[in-house]
């Protein structure tokens, strides 16, 4: 004989009344269902503790009003997992989207050493626009220009020279294979300097020639004498991005630094719609070249200038006759 508990009050304002059979025999729970309204529908469980008897009860009455048990009963997820990253400053509110993976950066080999010991010799360079070397055309116009102002058209007069933005490496390579003694090259990029300028340097041979600063031009300037000495450098090669850079500043700045002597040479490759003076501290502009979108300045002693005007001078005597 079962005996009933006392009545219990469900979601579905219906009496649910829990009685569990004496019987050993009986282990699943026997629900009945009353149907006249007068009348609270009993429920009667049995061999089941109370908490899982009003579980299974739950079950059963939203199974028959048409609901999904599943569904309706199962633990709703923390809110913390939902909950997106926002930004904890200035931006909040806004998602952070996870970044790209950046492309590995390659190299190939379209630069070329154009005269001296190391002629013909190809170089690496990166692929993209990252880097820009100076054109070949403009390398092989501002060494001719170099060495015919030093007097010495087929090689440079030999000393040291400074590669400013130096990238690739390439003026500063060409300078050495032309027969300067050392080449300072300042380039801020890691990788450049690891995987473009010291192979190249090893390729030709150089490595030993030439001295690598890993640091921003700005810096370099500032603590020149400390780290390229107090010497004055014969030649001073500025080929720097066009559009991260202001000349006049730049150019007022490398005058005005000890880097520069009376017999200095300086060679600046600018882009169209830039003055340049026509003078950098005690030094002349020998000569101004444009080379499509690029131009070519070239800065040196007065005695350079006058030797360029005396040769041309020479030349137009010799067509006369």
């Amino acid at each position: 004989m079962a005996v009933s508990s006392s009545p219990i009050l469900s979601p579905f304002r219906m009496k649910i009344t829990a009685t569990e059979f004496v019987s050993p025999s009986s282990t699943l729970p026997r629900i009945n269902f009353c149907n006249n309204r007068r009348q609270s529908p009993a429920v009667v469980l049995a061999s089941k503790s109370e908490k899982e008897s009003w579980s299974e009860a739950k079950r059963v009455l939203m199974e028959q009003y048409g609901f999904n048990p599943d569904e309706a009963l199962s633990p709703e997820p923390s809110p913390n997992g939902k909950r997106k990253k926002k930004l904890k400053e200035s931006g909040r509110g806004v998602e952070i989207t996870p970044k790209e993976p950046k492309a590995a950066r390659t190299t190939h080999k379209l630069l070329t050493v154009l005269g001296g010991k190391a002629r013909r010799m190809k170089l690496l360079s990166p692929k993209g626009m990252d880097v820009r070397p100076m054109m070949e055309v403009v390398k092989g116009a501002a060494f001719d220009i170099l060495q015919a102002a030093g007097g010495c058209p087929a090689s440079l007069r030999p000393g040291r020279w400074l590669d400013l933005y130096s990238g690739t490496g390439s003026v500063g390579i060409e300078a050495i294979s032309r027969g300067c003694s050392e080449v300072h090259f300042v380039e801020m990029d890691p990788w450049v300097v690891s995987d473009v300028l010291r192979p190249n340097l090893e390729w030709t041979g150089f490595l030993d020639m030439s001295v690598i600063h890993t640091v921003r031009v700005e810096k370099f300037m500032e603590r020149a004498q400390k780290l390229a000495g107090k010497e004055p450098f014969d030649y001073i090669s500025v080929t720097p991005p066009y559009m991260e850079v202001e000349y006049a500043v730049l150019m007022d700045q490398i005058s005005s630094s000890d880097l520069v002597g009376e017999d200095t040479f300086i060679v600046v490759e600018y882009p169209l719609r830039t003055d340049m003076l026509d003078s950098c501290g005690c030094l002349v502009k020998i000569t101004d070249r444009r080379f499509g979108r690029t131009h070519l300045a070239i800065y040196g002693p007065k005695w350079a200038q006058k030797k360029k005007k005396k040769e041309k001078s020479l030349r137009g005597a010799a067509v006369e006759i």
